[in-house]
Formats: structure tokens, C-alpha cells, sequence
């Protein structure tokens, strides 16, 4: 069976697009507005204490996804880095409420920054951090993919605590 490519003959492009900026920021904060919906699922001590099989507390790794989502942004729009890891370990605010108020002011940003990235970064080649060399439409999904990973590790601990985690197809704020 033959496949045949439908674009107009009298327009060229540089790349083909799957998804435009837009659509992947709008499903990145998708997915934001998930994990944000899972820290609120937590009650307050266990959001900071408990971890299972040597895992890390969910505030940790909810401040590993906030240490890269700002300053890889900004990478992508600047082409300049962060060193590894100067971010990805921030201590968590003392509460949860100002955890949440965290999450959203970088929700926030995101969207405020997305606007300045050049669409030709997209398909560059970056060292993202000094530490993952890809394209940068790759680092982007692979900092959305770690967040969903570490929300997965958040379900795992919210179902051994008796707590029903928000359904994960539920993208609506």
C-alpha cells in the first residue's frame, strides 16, 4: 500500500509539524493542572514525610519538576543553561499551601515565558543543563514525562495512604 504525503505544492517548509507550540504547552499545563490536583490530595504531614521503598517524599520530587520547569524554559528560549542540578533540589516551602502557591506562580511563568521561544528551537540540538543532549522538543517531553512519573510515584503513595488520586485523564482545571 502506497501512502501518500497531502501538503500544498506551493508551500515549503522546513520541517513537518505533529504539534504546534501552542498545543504543547497547552498540554503540558494539562498535566500541571494533575499533579497540582495530587499534591492537594495529600494531607499535609505525609506530603513531606512518607516514601515507600526508599522513594523520595512527594514534596521532594514535586520540587524536582518545579527545579527544571523555569529554568529550562528559559534554556530553550536562551540557548544558555543552569549547571546540573542548581535547581533540582531546592528545599520545599514548609507547607503545603505555600508548596501549592509555588506550583502555581511557575504554572504562571510557563506560560508567560512559552510566547518567547523562537519555533525554529523546537527542532534544535541543545545540551539541555550541561547534562541531556537532544532536541529540545525532546527535553521538553522528557521534563513532561518526569512529571508525570513522579505523579505516578505520588498515586502509588496516596492509594497506600487509603486516598483516591485524581483521575489522571481528568485534564480539566
Amino acid at each position: 500500500m502506497e501512502t501518500q504525503s497531502i501538503k500544498p505544492k506551493d508551500v515549503e517548509t522546513q520541517y513537518n509539524v505533529v504539534i504546534s507550540p501552542e498545543q504543547l504547552l497547552k498540554h503540558w499545563q494539562e498535566h500541571r493542572g494533575v499533579t497540582r490536583k495530587t499534591i492537594e490530595a495529600f494531607p499535609e504531614d505525609k506530603l513531606y514525610n512518607y516514601s515507600l521503598g526508599g522513594m523520595r517524599p512527594f514534596a521532594t520530587l514535586v520540587m524536582e519538576v518545579l527545579g527544571m520547569a523555569i529554568p529550562g524554559v528559559k534554556g530553550v528560549i536562551t540557548g544558555e543553561w543552569d549547571k546540573p542540578g542548581a535547581s533540582f533540589s531546592n528545599p520545599a516551602p514548609p507547607t503545603k499551601k505555600e508548596l501549592l502557591a509555588l506550583w502555581d506562580e511557575t504554572t504562571n511563568e510557563i506560560s508567560a515565558l512559552w510566547p518567547q521561544i523562537p519555533p525554529h528551537r523546537f527542532q534544535e540540538v541543545d545540551l539541555a543543563f550541561g547534562l541531556y543532549k537532544a532536541p529540545l522538543h525532546f527535553i521538553i517531553f522528557y521534563w513532561i514525562d518526569n512529571e508525570i512519573h513522579h505523579r505516578g510515584q505520588g498515586y502509588v503513595y496516596l492509594r497506600s495512604l487509603g486516598i483516591e488520586p485524581p483521575a489522571f485523564w481528568d485534564r480539566q482545571a
